[in-house]
């Protein structure tokens, strides 16, 4: 699922683009994004950017960024994922995604390398998503949202995929 993996854009809807840093190759985590991908309508299209070189972690923030930005499309919405943004359950995020396709413009997700999203990407972001406060590895955060995407979808659709009636558990002090 690369550059060339235009399975995602669809003339009948809205497409939903995930531009990421990193190559994911083949293994698990790439096996985990094309299941989910796959439930997607339409496919997401994903674009991989090389990972940023530098002797600073600001200068491979800085590289990652300008060719992130050069892969999101200044009329798409964009939805940067950092640790900072707002994290959403999951039929929160669904009407979140309903309202952003309201808009008419193609939604791309923009996932940074180990080191994060620099701040040129944060400021072009329409939106800015969370996946939670634990931390996670940039290639799994991919699969990650996938499956967040197609359960949004499920539960946008009334499909079963989302058992919202499940009992939520207190944390133990």
């Amino acid at each position: 699922m690369g550059h060339g993996d235009r399975r995602g854009t669809r003339e009948s809807g809205l497409s939903v683009r995930i531009a990421a840093v990193g190559k994911i190759g083949r293994g698990p985590e790439s096996e985990l994004l094309a299941r989910y991908a796959m439930r997607l309508q339409p496919r997401p299209f994903i674009v991989e950017v090389a990972d940023g070189r530098g002797a600073t972690s600001a200068e491979i923030k800085r590289r990652e960024a300008v060719a992130l930005l050069a892969v999101v499309p200044t009329s798409a919405f964009a939805i940067a994922l950092d640790p900072a943004g707002e994290s959403p359950d999951s039929a929160a995020l669904a009407s979140l995604l309903a309202r952003w396709r309201a808009f008419g413009r193609e939604l791309c997700f923009v996932l940074g390398g180990a080191e994060g999203l620099d701040a040129a990407v944060l400021a072009r972001a329409d939106a800015v998503l969370s996946l939670g406060p634990l931390t996670w590895p940039h290639l799994l955060a991919r699969a990650m949202l996938a499956e967040q995407l197609y359960r949004a979808q499920s539960i946008a659709g009334g499909h079963p995929y989302h058992r919202a009636g499940r009992p939520v558990v207190a944390a133990k002090a």
